[in-house]
Parts: structure tokens; C-alpha cells; sequence
């Protein structure tokens, strides 16, 4: 099954911290979605002035052709072929010697007589290492009629993984002490001035450790990259499939290059209209329906693995628990800490993206934590995949090693750093305390505790070098019909995101997954051939067209 990884949440820092942070993470994760999609919608005066323009034929620049110009050398790497893609730094000074060296990886698939390209795949996050997606199998799970015609490519984006340098947040040099419990929903002075400081300390450590790379790993710059490993694949024009925040890329990457795209496929779509309070609302009313559809479908989907008979019985768990961790954390094996309000939170959410490989395990989770034990939430929380597994202290794959960054303690995954550092470059966030204050109420009453958490979650931004991007309606004269997929149970990218998105484009088409979960392409087989049949032969998806499980 191709996994749709808008956020896979690495370990972050100590236990506390990582279960405070997974608050943060969470809605940011989906919310890197936001990256592209900027903020209050509007630019300038009538909110319809694209954030980027197209570029004209960078190539032919002068300072750019030693860029354009580079040839990938592929080096065998397992059961895949590996090189190095290095791009600029800054595009604007493309010359001062600057650079990030970034890794690709290619599964060679397509037959010899019949290929057609490369095929480019973006895994979402932002933050996500599209060298560990092939390493993790996708290329395997993709039709063979696509794989015939495509050798199937990935990337790290500049900053994330193996990148060259990579990014890191880990230099928080507070005590314990120091650090504060977040509460879902702050309402005193003193719980707000304590999750003020908390996220001004979590941006303060990630400039300490790669405040030069902060304003470069913009979505713009990532997608700018993507055309120079277009260029040094050989292919004329683009053929592509972004997965949630990868829909952002995709999207900015026909905005600033319409003609260069062949085909494009957006699976988990991001509306790039919408302002930094109307996308966490949206997601927050996400996953709370998300949960209440568990409530509501779990025995049909994992039978009697289910922590209650009715949908009435799991609703009462969840609220009891919710009560519980508010005033005490739950006992996790290995941690002094446990698992508070804010984790638990963190692991439903993360547990709502593929229902047909997650809730059974979740299901387990709440039964054990019903009876006193958080081991198994705890491990959700964390992006644990394994957390069925009560042995929580095991090693998991974390894919390739980061290469060295600008410090010298780049973790494996650094993609909690990458989501935070692209997500407040690319959207404009309030400076100040206040506006986050007075979105409480209303995000609160559209969707509880999902709804405050994922607007203190934002609260890091407010003290964040800030990028150039503004709020707009997609604007890509040129560019072919693109494919916008929509779930129609999506937590992480609702699915009327998709519905306006589709709309934006010039001839864009929309293809409906009625389903919960996040995304479409992979997890269903009449989705996959609707996708296949466009990547490989162009034919167009009808309006009104959808898929069912």
C-alpha cells in the first residue's frame, strides 16, 4: 500500500517535550499543507494576485546554467539507483556559492521501447524524505502499467533528510522545570504565558541550530529545485504525484512553470485561498469528524477489536479519558512523564489517516489505556507504527541517515524541524500573541479540543522569520488538466480543499474517493485506475467521476 505520509512525527527531544510538541506537529503537519496555502485570504487588496509567477525559462539564465546544465551520476544504492541534485541556496543569488546538495533516488522500471519518463513523486509531509519512500516500497505498490512506461523518482527537499544541509531544531537548552504541560485549552494568564513560551523557545532553538537555512526552505524555492531535477532527468516536461503537502508543491510548481508540465496528480489537496484560521479550522472540524466516524464505523472496520460494543460506548471512552490525562497523565513504560491530554489528542488525530491499517491499533491503545496503561497511546502520539507492539523501546526504520547540517546533531528524521521551518516561511502568521488568543473560542466551538490545540499549535510561528508568499487563488495560464483527488472523509486535507482546488486550475479535474482517511491514490483500486490511466495515457477524468471502497 503506497502510504500518504503528510506527517510522520520522529522522536522530539524528551518524552514531554515530544507529547507537547505532537500538539504542535499535528496540525502543523497537515497544516505544511498550509505552507503553500497561505493565510488571510488575500493579497494586497482583492486576494486574487498570485503569491508566485510563472518563471520565465530559468534555464536560459546565465548564473542558473551551470545548475540546469548538471547531469545526474547514478550510482547503484541497494535495489535502487542514487545521485545528487545540487541546487542554489538563494535563487536570487544563485552565484555566491551557496548551495544544497540533495538526494534522489530512481526505481529503473520502465521497459525498454516503451518509456515515456520519469515519474516524480513528492510524499507530503513538509518534511518527508522521498529517498525513504522508495526505500520503503512505493514503486512496487504502483500499477505496472505506470511502472512500464516510468522509472519512478524521489527526492529529499532541500533541508529534509539527506539533505545537504539539513535542518534541526534540537537545541532547546531549557530544564525541565522550565518547560510547561500544555493545556488543549488555555484560558488563565498564567497557562497562556506558559504555552507562549514554550513556542517562542521551540523557534528560538530552531534559529539557534539553522537560522541560515530558515528562509530558503520556502515550498517556492523546493519547487524551483524540482524543475532543475527536471532538467537533469532529460525530460522536456514534468510528470508528477504529490501526496497532501505535496499537492502545495505541485501546485507552485505549475504556477511558476504551467508549460512544463505533462501531467500532474494532487491526492490530498491543499486550498492555497485559505487564511491560517480558516485551515485549522478546517482540519481541526477534520479530524474530530474523523474520530466521530471511528465512533461510528470501527466494528465494520476492525470488528470486535473494538474498545466498545456500540458508538456510544467509544464516544464514553474517549471523553473519559480526555477527563483522566486533563488531570493526570497516564503511566507509559520507560517514560517519567506519561501521557497527557494533549498526547492523547495527538494520538487519535494521528491515528485517522488510514482507518483500514490503523484502528485496530488504535483500538488496542484505548482498551489498554482504559485499563490504566498510555504505553501504546504514547507510542501513536509519537508516529510509532509499531505501537501494537507493547515493546516500545525497539528500533524502527528510520530510513536514510541525515546527512550533516549546519550542526553537527541532525537527527535521522528531521522532519518535525522541516515542517515547522517551511510551514511558518510559506504562510503569514500573526505577529503577537493577541490573534491567536481570540481564535480560541471560535476553534473551540467548530471542534473542541482539536480546535485549540491546532490553533496553539500555530502559536510557534507568531516569532518566526517570515517569507515573501501571500495568499491566492492558483494563477497558471498554460498549464494541462491537472488531477486534484479528494477524499471525501480526508482529516488532514478536507475534502472541499480539493473540491476549490480543482476548481482553480485551468481544466482541472476533480476525482472523488468516498472514503475516510487521508488521500486516495494507493488505497483504493478504482482510484488507482483512474490515476494510472492519466499518467500513462493523458485521458481525462469526467466531472463528477467517483470512487467507492
Amino acid at each position: 500500500m503506497i502510504l500518504p505520509w503528510t506527517d510522520h512525527p520522529g522522536e522530539f527531544l524528551v518524552f514531554r517535550t515530544a507529547a507537547r510538541r505532537r500538539a504542535l506537529v499535528l496540525a502543523l503537519a497537515v497544516l505544511g499543507t498550509t505552507s503553500l496555502a497561505a493565510c488571510t485570504a488575500g493579497s494586497g487588496q482583492d486576494g486574487n494576485r498570485p503569491g508566485t509567477r510563472a518563471v520565465a525559462d530559468p534555464a536560459t539564465r546565465p548564473d542558473l546554467r551551470r545548475f540546469y546544465g548538471q547531469k545526474l551520476h547514478w550510482r547503484p544504492c541497494g535495489d535502487f539507483r542514487c545521485a545528487t541534485l545540487t541546487v542554489p541556496r538563494d535563487y536570487d543569488r544563485p552565484g555566491d556559492g551557496e548551495t544544497f546538495a540533495l538526494p534522489v533516488a530512481k526505481a529503473a522500471t520502465a521497459v525498454p521501447g516503451k518509456r515515456l519518463g520519469s515519474l516524480v513523486l513528492n510524499p507530503g509531509g513538509p518534511g518527508e524524505s522521498g529517498v525513504r519512500l522508495l526505500e520503503d516500497g512505493v514503486a512496487d505498490d504502483i500499477g505496472k502499467g505506470v511502472r512500464a512506461r516510468f522509472d519512478i523518482v524521489s527526492f529529499d527537499p532541500r533541508g529534509v533528510g539527506g539533505s545537504k544541509p539539513a535542518l534541526t531544531c534540537l537545541a532547546d537548552d531549557r530544564t525541565g522545570d522550565e518547560a510547561h504541560e500544555a493545556p488543549l485549552y488555555p484560558r488563565t494568564d498564567a497557562e497562556r504565558a506558559d504555552v507562549l513560551a514554550d513556542a517562542r523557545a521551540t523557534a528560538a532553538a530552531c534559529r539557534r541550530a539553522s537560522g541560515p537555512l530558515l528562509p530558503h526552505v520556502g515550498t517556492d524555492d523546493a519547487a524551483r529545485d524540482m524543475d532543475v531535477l527536471r532538467a537533469a532527468l532529460g525530460e522536456r516536461r514534468l510528470t508528477y504525484v504529490g501526496w497532501s503537502y505535496g499537492t502545495s508543491l505541485g501546485t507552485s510548481y505549475a504556477e511558476q512553470f504551467p508549460r512544463r508540465v505533462r501531467a500532474m496528480v494532487l491526492d490530498g489537496a491543499v486550498d492555497p485561498s485559505l487564511d491560517w484560521r480558516q485551515r485549522v479550522l478546517n482540519q481541526s472540524t477534520g479530524f474530530r469528524d474523523a474520530v466521530e466516524e471511528y465512533a461510528d464505523s470501527c466494528a465494520d472496520v476492525v470488528g470486535e477489536a473494538c474498545p466498545g460494543t456500540t458508538p456510544g460506548e467509544i464516544r464514553a471512552l474517549v471523553d473519559r479519558l480526555l477527563d483522566r490525562t486533563r488531570r493526570e497523565p497516564l503511566p507509559v513504560d520507560g517514560s517519567g512523564e506519561g501521557l497527557d491530554a494533549a498526547g492523547l489528542v495527538s494520538a487519535l488525530s494521528l491515528s485517522m489517516y488510514t482507518p483500514e491499517a490503523q484502528w485496530e491499533g488504535l483500538s488496542e491503545a484505548l482498551r489498554a489505556a482504559d485499563g490504566g496503561d498510555g504505553t501504546k497511546l504514547a507510542a501513536l502520539a509519537a508516529g510509532d507504527e509499531d505501537a501494537t507492539d507493547t515493546d516500545t523501546d525497539a528500533d524502527t526504520d528510520a530510513g536514510p541517515a541525515a546527512s550533516e547540517g549546519p550542526t553537527d546533531d541532525v537527527p535521522e528524521d528531521n522532519g518535525d524541524a522541516a515542517l515547522m521551518a517551511v510551514d511558518c516561511l510559506d504562510v503569514p502568521h500573526p505577529r503577537g500573541a493577541q490573534a491567536y488568543w481570540d481564535a480560541l473560542a471560535p476553534a473551540d466551538k467548530a471542534a473542541g479540543v482539536y480546535g485549540t490545540s491546532g490553533v496553539t499549535s500555530e502559536l510557534v510561528c507568531e516569532d518566526w522569520p517570515a517569507g515573501a508568499r501571500r495568499p491566492h487563488r492558483v494563477h497558471a495560464p498554460g498549464v494541462p488538466p491537472v488531477l486534484v483527488v479528494g477524499t471525501t472523509g480526508d482529516p488532514a486535507t478536507p475534502y472541499q480543499e480539493a473540491v476549490s482546488l480543482a476548481r482553480q486550475f485551468p481544466g482541472g479535474m476533480l476525482l472523488s474517493f468516498e472514503a475516510p482517511g487521508h488521500t486516495g491514490y494507493g488505497r483504493d483500486a478504482c482510484v488507482d485506475e483512474k490515476v494510472e490511466e492519466y499518467l500513462v495515457s493523458l485521458t481525462k477524468v469526467r466531472p463528477g467521476t467517483r470512487c467507492a471502497p
